[in-house]
């Protein structure tokens, strides 16, 4: 089994060649578990998780190689996984743009998915968002032409098709829900998260789960700043989250100074698991959660976030 230093030293070094392998792979793999046809318990776009094993979540990437190398050493999601040990790597969306080694950061990542399969789960954030939801600047294109030169189109077009066949959310019964952004705020049950993807552009569900952003000291929702989703209240947050019968809402999507933030009085805990340019965040953040641990609030999970 290959050595996290080596995935690392590959990304840095892989040929075009080598990319559209590792693509093709993880897309076969993924396609798999949308046709339910893979170790993980999936109805459409939503993955049900166990009550036991550890979860690394893990927040936006952003192109930050060095952030990324650290959380899966500090981690041992390698060595837990070669165990064999009931241990998940849950990325919430946001892998490239923003940050220099976006083809890198994909590299390994989708590397991790050929490797432990049914132990990383790949959520899908607002920068690999279907074309009229996508994140712009999508500068994705600009780090691939650099690197591979002519070949870059072929390798932006396999990876694009890839990362939209990623899921939407996870559930972890009565304890969390994870998703890239926001809840969908006009949701009447589970299957709206389920097959968010399948109901756009018509109902909004995917939009909000993609963009949509917690705010505090407001009720219902407003348009947000963004161009796309919704600033939400808590009102929102307790209803979607009492409706799934689930304690905690953890999403990426915001920049935070320290790595992470908390919002509406506990039941939201945002990750941001990068550093540096261009947000200039302190710091970056993960969690280590333990999928059979009861808990209230996001506060109950604060001794379990990784800040570095």
């Amino acid at each position: 089994m290959r050595e996290l230093e080596v995935i690392i030293r590959e990304s840095i070094h892989a040929s075009s060649e080598d990319f559209l392998k590792v693509i093709d792979k993880a897309d076969r793999i993924v396609s798999d578990e949308l046709r339910g046809l893979r170790g993980l318990n999936v109805t459409g776009r939503l993955v049900q998780l166990p009550l036991k094993g550890e979860a690394i979540i893990i927040g936006d990437i952003h192109g930050d190689l060095a952030s990324l190398e650290f959380i899966l050493k500090n981690s041992r999601f390698l060595r837990k996984a070669q165990s064999k040990k009931d241990v998940y790597a849950i990325f919430l969306g946001d892998y490239g743009d923003r940050g220099l080694h976006s083809p890198e950061v994909y590299y390994v990542v989708l590397s991790l998915k050929t490797l432990f399969p049914e132990r990383v789960l790949l959520l899908q954030g607002n920068h690999e968002g279907p074309t009229d939801l996508l994140a712009y600047p999508h500068d994705l294109p600009n780090h691939l032409q650099m690197r591979f030169g002519s070949d870059w189109r072929k390798i932006y077009d396999k990876l694009s098709n890839l990362f939209r066949k990623f899921h939407t959310a996870a559930i972890v019964n009565g304890r969390c829900l994870m998703l890239h952004g926001g809840v969908p705020s006009e949701a009447k049950g589970i299957d709206d998260l389920a097959y968010a993807y399948q109901k756009h552009p018509y109902e909004s569900h995917l939009e909000e789960i993609l963009w949509s952003d917690p705010e505090e000291g407001i009720r219902g929702t407003f348009p947000s700043p963004r161009g796309a989703g919704k600033l939400f209240g808590e009102d929102v947050t307790s209803k979607i989250l009492n409706m799934l019968g689930v304690k905690l809402l953890i999403r990426g999507h915001e920049p935070a100074n320290n790595g992470y933030k908390i919002n509406h009085k506990g039941r939201i805990l945002t990750l941001f698991s990068r550093k540096g340019f261009p947000y200039h965040n302190l710091h970056g953040a993960y969690l280590m959660l333990d999928l059979n641990r009861g808990f209230d609030s996001a506060w109950d999970l604060e001794e379990f976030v990784r800040r570095f």
